[in-house]
């Protein structure tokens, strides 16, 4: 998609920074397969273009969190390992089945459901076992890893192709939930010695080699995000988005900006107006009374003046020179100068929810030497 003039805000996404921060992973994972968490529609960054571009630097397994999601991927991916991390919901087998999804069992009543749709199918049927180590989210427990290790029939008419569980604090490198969750996976993994073993998200995998076995899930390090709390961004940046100047205009001292008239002027401003609101996936919380959000425009930074509204916000252009910021221009509200942690800093939340809320208005243009038809 070009940049046209229509477009009140674009959010470009950079594939070759996917790919290059896929290999960054694949560097340093242990010699582990690295697969791809495409879930959430990539993040809010577009799942199919991410995935087949994934898919054309080396990646053949991937994970979505439900079996629509999984759908839709094998629509694009027909050749492509797709596992469904929400488990198998409850009478949707056939679904899996038509789509080739391998759901991530995580509870002795999924795998005998699962155990009945591979006898309907007359065949074994993928799919991972899935332990909780210290989530409590997820997966067997404790009592039913001990049932299910000390029945192994009970798998019986199943192809296990994986072993997983989930880290809770892999952001908190010092955490010693980190290690201890680590023993107790080790401890259940020797229990499937032949099937591959999967432990790690992004932050995971920069947590070390013991973390990597045989699979990584790296998600947010693809586009971009810090995935450790105080550590230096290993990633390149590989979301945009950006916000249309409808109007400038100068205000006296004493006027105000804004619903409930949080903002006012303590001298002459000159203020611009983006194209860009909450509905677009700028957080309300990004607002000028709590000295919170700016964006980038012209070689300068502007802050938000004033309560973020659906779809648009005020910025406060006083001392930019003038041919900063024109009627027209877009601002960067995302990016390399104002970075998804930033924002998602500001905003009082994570990088995570900053992307997976960019609204479905803003349109999504695609950049780099690997884009795909």
């Amino acid at each position: 998609m070009s940049d046209p003039a229509s477009a009140s805000a674009i959010i470009s996404i950079d594939l070759d920074a996917v790919a290059t921060n896929y290999g960054h992973i694949r560097s340093i994972a242990a010699g582990a397969d690295v697969a791809g968490v495409v879930k959430a529609n990539a993040y809010g960054v577009g799942m199919v273009p991410v995935a087949r571009t994934l898919a054309a630097e080396g990646c053949r397994n991937f994970f979505v969190a439900d079996p629509d999601e999984g759908a839709t991927l094998r629509a694009a991916l027909p050749d492509a390992a797709i596992y469904v991390t929400n488990g198998l919901m409850p009478g949707a087998g056939a679904a899996y089945r038509a789509h080739a999804l391998s759901p991530c069992l995580g509870s002795l009543a999924e795998i005998e459901e699962w155990r009945r749709e591979a006898a309907l199918a007359g065949r074994a049927l993928r799919a991972a076992l899935h332990f909780d180590t210290g989530l409590s989210r997820l997966g067997f427990d404790e009592a039913e890893t001990r049932r299910l290790i000390g029945s192994p029939a009970s798998l019986a008419g199943l192809d296990i192709t994986l072993v997983m569980s989930h880290l809770a604090c892999s952001d908190e490198p010092a955490h010693p939930l980190n290690a201890l969750q680590l023993a107790r996976f080790k401890s259940i993994r020797a229990a499937f010695p032949a099937v591959p073993a999967s432990f790690a998200n992004t932050a995971g995998v920069l947590l070390g080699p013991d973390y990597c076995f045989d699979m990584v899930r790296p998600g947010y390090g693809l586009y971009g995000g810090i995935p450790a709390e105080g550590s230096p961004n290993p990633f390149h940046p590989a979301v945009r988005l950006e916000g249309r100047i409808l109007q400038i205009r100068d205000v006296s001292a004493g006027s105000t900006a804004g619903y409930g008239a949080s903002w006012k002027a303590e001298g002459p401003r000159r203020l611009a107006v983006v194209a860009t609101g909450y509905a677009d996936g700028y957080f309300r919380s990004l607002a000028s009374a709590k000295g919170a959000g700016r964006v980038y425009i012209g070689g300068h930074y502007a802050p938000v003046a004033g309560r973020v509204s659906m779809d648009l916000l005020i910025i406060d252009l006083t001392g930019l020179p003038e041919e900063a910021a024109r009627r027209g221009d877009l601002a960067e509200l995302i990016g390399p100068h104002v970075t998804l942690d930033e924002v998602a800093d500001r905003a009082g939340t994570i990088g995570y929810e900053v992307l997976t809320r960019l609204g479905d208005r803003a349109k999504r243009h695609y950049t780099g030497d690997r884009l795909t038809p």
